[in-house]
């Protein structure tokens, strides 16, 4: 990855009119070879849901009022090339795979670069883009669950700061796979 590379990119927030792009994007990402364990669903039920589900979609990820923001890299063409969300946890609630928070914490989840677009840089930026949010929303950690079958993955992770945290999450329907969590402690990023 060359600097020059990461430049050819503006990353920024989603706006709420953007819901068909929106749509696209998580349609694309359904459709990748690793989906079946880097997305827990399908390609047809998301392509089910009906447009008013995008809109609110792409409004949620867009205001960030309610503690989602859905980050996108996009070409100067405006081809958007990469995505990623993150939520955030309320200590004390539970999440939805019913693990307890136990503290003001930052989700990173829906992470997706197209092929054609990965080496390159884009999935860094997103990454620091991803967490300086979190980060402004005074949380004390940042965590993502990943498959123990997408080791690219969790690479990634690794090389961005990330470390596994010891817990795992079974993955429903998927009989006794596991997803690892990984997390990036406050301070520990810089």
């Amino acid at each position: 990855m060359s600097a020059m590379d990461a430049e050819k990119y503006t990353v920024r927030f989603v706006h709420a009119e953007e819901w068909p792009a929106v749509k696209e994007m998580r349609l694309a990402s359904l459709q990748d070879p690793m989906a079946h364990v880097a997305f827990l669903e399908t390609y047809e039920e998301a392509n089910s849901k009906p447009d008013s589900f995008w809109q609110e979609r792409a409004a949620g990820g867009a205001e960030g009022a309610l503690g989602v923001r859905q980050i996108i890299a996009e070409r100067a063409d405006g081809t958007w090339v990469g995505s990623v969300t993150v939520l955030i946890e309320e200590a004390g609630s539970t999440d939805w795979a019913g693990m307890l928070v136990e503290q003001l914490q930052g989700h990173v989840v829906g992470v997706y670069v197209r092929p054609e677009e990965r080496g390159r840089g884009v999935t860094e930026r997103l990454f620091e883009a991803a967490v300086e949010w979190a980060w402004s929303r005074d949380v004390e950690r940042v965590r993502l669950l990943v498959h123990e079958e997408n080791p690219r993955a969790e690479a990634f992770y690794r090389k961005v700061g990330f470390v596994p945290s010891g817990r795992t999450v079974p993955v429903a329907g998927h009989g006794g796979r596991f997803q690892l969590e990984f997390v990036l402690d406050r301070g520990l990023d810089r």
